[in-house]
């Protein structure tokens, strides 16, 4: 049985902490994505850990606009009619990518129902920009279900990242209150072309604890996702980014993160990051450095 209203958390607890300092750089890397018109996740879906990530010169790129073309209740990407396909934005993108001198790039996008191809081009253009520029940069794309198509799946797969993540999000059950234009099945299949694909990128997916899902169905997940060959998981805390989203549930202390980081461990996956701060995105290349590295 879920909570109701008066038995919710009121306030965040004491393990939440964000890093409220705007370092120099914070404003620099602003001001750059400003200037070329490019939007980042960390900006448009509020994330905790925007000060650290512009601190240190690093930004997750938000492509094909700032509008997503579903309303999920846990998300503070703004939903809306998109503008029209920017087909210059992957030019732009490799220029800031210059100007920041990044080695490590993380790509994800709003989903694009209204693209017959759900963007995969764009991100496949995007790539190749990036691949011609640097051919040793490291790439991870974080996709949407570009619902389900497996041809544009892999257009992306075809420009070779080194990383492809698709987030599940939450548990099967809670898919109709947290993400109504979703399906679980389809998000567990797109993940499994990706492993199927040669050659093979790292595969990655992450969901949000504190939505109302139990222990037995947090395991049914990852068990799920190993089966669909991914390799990475991420396991964060929902925050609530505003009185019109889904409220929190639960917060997880530290403690549970560790338990769900060994539960990942003891089910196979080759790495786990769980903590109430983590997301998908957040020191990405961290977490796939060692399979990366045991690739070259």
């Amino acid at each position: 049985m879920l909570p109701n209203d008066s038995d919710r958390p009121a306030r965040l607890p004491s393990w939440i902490k964000v890093n409220a300092r705007f370092s120099p750089n914070y404003q620099r890397v602003k001001d750059i994505l400003a200037k070329n018109k490019l939007h980042s996740v960390c900006q448009e879906a509020s994330c905790p850990n925007i000060r650290e990530c512009f601190g240190e010169g690093t930004a997750t790129f938000l492509i094909m606009g700032p509008y997503c073309t579903r309303r999920c209740s846990f998300c503070n990407v703004e939903t809306g009619r998109p503008l029209a396909t920017d087909y210059d934005e992957p030019d732009r993108l490799a220029a800031v990518v210059s100007e920041l001198k990044l080695k490590q790039i993380v790509i994800t996008s709003v989903t694009r129902d209204d693209l017959p191809d759900g963007g995969a081009s764009i991100f496949a253009r995007t790539i190749e920009l990036l691949r011609r520029q640097d051919d040793e940069v490291r790439i991870e794309i974080l996709v949407p279900d570009m619902k389900g198509d497996a041809e544009s799946i892999r257009m992306t797969l075809n420009q070779k990242p080194d990383v492809f993540a698709h987030n599940v999000e939450t548990v099967g059950r809670l898919y109709p209150k947290v993400r109504p234009a979703a399906k679980l099945e389809r998000s567990l299949n797109v993940l499994k072309i990706a492993d199927q694909f040669l050659p093979r990128p790292v595969v990655k997916s992450g969901f949000m604890v504190g939505l109302g899902e139990n222990r037995d169905e947090i395991r049914e997940l990852l068990e799920q996702l190993f089966l669909t060959g991914t390799q990475i998981v991420t396991i964060g805390q929902y925050l609530r980014p505003s009185k019109d989203h889904l409220p929190v549930e639960r917060y997880y202390p530290p403690e549970e993160f560790l338990e769900l980081e060994e539960l990942g461990k003891e089910i196979g996956f080759e790495h786990v990051e769980a903590g109430p701060m983590v997301r998908s995105s957040y020191r990405a290349f961290l977490q796939s450095a060692g399979i990366l590295k045991g690739r070259q």
